[in-house]
């Protein structure tokens, strides 16, 4: 958040560093002249880095975390830096390659000392790590090549830290020169700014830039500098970093070259012979010393209905002790007109960061309204009755589900979202085989077919899954039954999309006098029940073979070649449907019994839905929940899944043999509520049992209670501890879940726990980046995702990205950049479709008011 303008876009908050930076320097001298006098009496020194209780290296406006976090593929590891509130490098330790990619090989942490006494910190890493070498969820083929090594790092003088590699013996001779330490550099904070290299200088473009070279075994782009010292963004004293190397040279890198998700990379390799020291290399980010954070007030993207509880909070600097006043404006046709102005409230630390909360729930006068808090002056936003009647869960519907839809072509008029692709699926997998994307096919394949052969049947519906192209039971069976949920709860009905599953043709923005919502029911049916026709079981899933065509971006019909493959034709032969080429996907099987009850509770939903609509899916899906739900249910005790399947099941088909299971449960449930409790939520008004029901209220009671109190733990009134990845989607699948408790216990729980998780989404969550998770929703969003154009930087318009995540041990991060999917991933199963359901939700309840 700017001034007068929000800071949700990257390319925005990129002109503003580069075009108002005198603006913003006057600004932040004035604000905070007092602090600059008293450093300038004391002599102007900046502070040394030394560690704080958090067990990382700070001094006013820089971090430097050691191993704070650990994943490497995901660019958060190693020694980091936040430079005046922003992570600019990560992922500083010892690689095998110059430019590592997702599936490269990656060091094992082994053990971490923090030294206050000699303000050290050292990380023990070693090679290989056996939980990944060729094994686990995702294997990485490791060199054969044991390496240990410490990084140790203390602070240097002024805003510096050293960071030294000890090897216990030397590199072998083969892996000199191609071993090294690298230092990534995040290109979003550096397109545009330049870099001097000892006198050389150049720019950080936005594209990567050959010439390319043979080195290190591979075609890379030559370095963009080597030398001695290198300082990055010179001109930019926000972002200005130094970095040397104790007489060995630096490398400047650009590593989106090899890999669309790199980042620049500082480089030094490992000498011959070296052991002690093999490298050390000082780090030096330029700190402005009366810097600090800016306050950042944080509304819905969208807005609120008027009888909605309605707060604004307000984030800020915990050395900022001014208060100032809050001022409410509604914006009439003349621009903003001041409502009233009052204090915020102290709610206290989380994180990094102090809060204020400013309650504006009285104000229910229909109409669009900014908030300030001193000159800092959110987006507008609307508080009426119809706010989410419009724009806010129709484009998951009308756009974000229809693009994913596969064994489809998707147009939407003079665009084509994807051809008609994987036609020829599916194959069944081989045996014994561990997919590199987490997909494990044990000794059998479980069905008649043989490993290779053809399977029938599953060339349609389903939908791709997050930023891939591959169909898992679990998504497809999630968004079929939360679909088939909002149509039984909010009589969703909705018709702007063509879907003709005779022509697998869909028309975005084109009525077929059809539900759309019902068809998207139907096309989640076909790849589940087509899996279960032709193998007689659930299939696991269904993803290509190899990671060239996993890699894919962009036009998902050439993943392959549409032709089911023959052995008996060569490769390039084709015969009518059949092709040498053996890049169809694969079909995987497995024994997972909480999977297949969780399958079968969405069937049974999806039948009720169906009836109607199409009568013999309907009564075919039905019929294939409760086999499932048999073979399945004596499987496993995971006690969500087994009231899931009965409760969806008894809902489907009254059967009272069900219910007396489910009655049967009761001290298992009491005892165990918080495992089921939105579950049971659902056939709860079907319950006649007053001993069951008595126990039950008091468990209710006592499960609000402990959420009451998570939900306090920060200011955004649900249930939220920050991780590595985005919390967006646990927080909107609470929500909906908490919705299903409104709704069966009305008395005892309030819709405020699913309306603060809407909130969250749309824009109250932590951190500087305010930007609504559901792309083209709200005044500012996700415009650039994870999704399958994410090359483009591009959206699809509905998607719900995984939003704000955690960068150990305090900062909240959630950067414009599209190739985190730990931050901005779309996926199926819940992503889209929980946030779509909460939003009807609170329309409906908006309605209700």
């Amino acid at each position: 958040m700017s001034k007068l303008c929000p800071s949700g876009n990257g390319q925005e908050r990129r002109r503003q560093l580069q075009n108002h930076k005198n603006l913003r320097e006057n600004d932040m001298k004035r604000q905070f002249s007092l602090t600059a006098a008293i450093i300038a009496l004391t002599g102007g020194a900046h502070a040394q880095l030394s560690l704080d209780d958090k067990e990382m290296f700070t001094a006013p406006g820089l971090n430097v975390t050691v191993f704070a976090d650990y994943y490497p593929d995901g660019h958060q590891t190693g020694v980091t830096v936040i430079q005046h509130g922003r992570r600019v490098a990560a992922n500083g330790d010892l690689r095998l390659e110059v430019s590592p990619g997702q599936w490269s090989p990656v060091p094992k942490a082994v053990s971490r000392v923090v030294d206050t006494e000699t303000q050290t910190i050292t990380q023990r890493m070693a090679y290989p790590d056996e939980s990944k070498n060729r094994t686990g969820f995702n294997p990485i083929e490791y060199p054969d090549l044991n390496l240990t090594y410490d990084v140790r790092v203390t602070p240097g003088q002024g805003n510096s830290v050293i960071v030294s590699i000890d090897l216990d013996e030397p590199l072998p001779a083969e892996w000199v020169g191609r071993a090294g330490f690298n230092f990534e550099l995040f290109p979003g904070e550096l397109f545009g700014l330049s870099y001097n290299m000892d006198g050389q200088v150049g720019q950080f473009a936005v594209q990567p830039n050959g010439p390319l070279k043979e080195a290190y075994g591979g075609p890379l782009a030559e370095p963009m500098a080597v030398g001695k010292t290198l300082t990055i963004a010179p001109e930019e004293d926000l972002r200005r970093m130094t970095l040397s190397a104790n007489g060995a040279d630096l490398e400047l890198w650009d590593g989106r070259l090899n890999h669309n998700n790199g980042w620049y990379i500082v480089r030094t390799p490992i000498p011959a012979g070296a052991t002690r020291n093999a490298v050390t290399i000082t780090i030096t980010p330029n700190v402005e010393k009366d810097w600090r954070y800016e306050p950042v007030v944080q509304v819905s993207q969208l807005g609120y209905s008027t009888h909605q509880e309605k707060r604004a909070i307000i984030e800020t600097d915990p050395r900022d002790t001014r208060r100032e006043r809050v001022t409410l404006y509604r914006v009439g046709t003349n621009g903003p007109e001041m409502v009233r102005r009052g204090k915020p409230e102290e709610w206290g630390d989380f994180l990094r960061y102090t809060y204020l909360t400013y309650d504006f729930s009285d104000v229910t006068q229909p109409g669009m309204y900014q908030i300030a808090y001193g000159d800092r002056m959110t987006h507008a936003f609307e508080i009426s009755d119809d706010v989410y009647a419009r724009g806010a869960w129709q484009p998951t519907l009308e756009y974000y589900l229809p693009a994913q839809m596969c064994h489809m072509r998707v147009n939407e008029k003079y665009r084509v979202w994807h051809g008609h692709d994987h036609r020829d699926d599916a194959r069944m997998a081989p045996i014994d085989l561990n997919h590199f994307d987490g997909y494990v096919q044990g000794p059998e394949t479980l069905t008649k077919y043989k490993p290779g052969e053809n399977v029938p049947g599953l060339n349609a519906g389903g939908w791709h899954d997050a930023g891939d192209y591959d169909l898992r039971v679990e998504s497809q069976i999630g968004t079929t039954w939360l679909l088939a949920k909002m149509v039984e709860e909010f009589g969703l009905d909705h018709d702007a999309t063509l879907i003709d599953q005779t022509k697998q043709l869909v028309e975005i923005h084109e009525a077929d006098g059809k539900n759309d919502a019902l068809q998207q029911v139907e096309h989640g049916l076909l790849t589940v029940m087509g899996g279960y026709r032709s193998l007689g079981r659930l299939y696991r899933g269904i993803i290509v073979p190899t990671l060239r065509q996993y890699t894919l971006l962009g036009e998902a019909s050439v993943q392959t070649d549409g032709l089911n493959y023959d052995a008996s034709l060569k490769e390039g032969e084709r015969d009518g449907w059949r092709s040498g080429v053996p890049d169809d996907r694969w079909v995987f099987t497995e024994v997972n019994p909480v999977r297949e009850l969780n399958t079968a509770a969405g069937l049974a939903a999806a039948a009720r839905v169906m009836r109607g609509y199409n009568d013999e899916l309907a009564a075919e899906t039905l019929a294939a929940a409760r086999d499932i739900f048999d073979k399945a249910y004596g499987e496993t005790d995971n006690l969500g899944a087994r009231v899931f399947a009965l409760a969806e099941l008894i809902n489907s088909t009254e059967d009272a043999e069900l219910m007396a299971r489910l009655i049967g449960l009761q001290d298992e449930i009491t005892a165990n509520f918080d495992q089921v409790d939105w579950q049971l939520a659902l056939v709860w008004d079907r319950i006649e049992d007053e001993a069951f029901r008595t126990a039950i209220i008091e468990a209710v009671k006592d499960h609000q209670g402990t959420l009451a109190e998570r939900a306090q733990e920060t200011p955004y009134g649900v249930p939220y501890r920050p991780n590595i990845w985005g919390a967006g989607w646990d927080i909107q699948r609470f929500g909906v879940e908490h919705y299903f408790m409104t709704k069966a216990w009305p008395e005892m729980v309030d819709e405020k726990f699913y309306l603060d998780a809407l909130n969250f989404i749309l824009g109250v969550h932590p951190g500087e980046n305010t930007m609504s998770f559901a792309s083209g929703v709200g005044s500012e969003s996700a415009l650039v995702a994870y999704g399958t154009n994410r090359a483009d930087w591009s959206f699809i318009p509905g998607g719900v990205i995984s939003g704000t995540a955690l960068i150990r041990p305090d900062l909240p991060e959630l950067k414009e950049w599209p190739f985190f999917w730990q931050q901005t991933e779309y996926v199926m199963g819940g992503g889209a479709t929980h946030y779509m359901f909460l939003a009807l939700a609170a329309d409906a309840l908006a309605a209700k008011k």
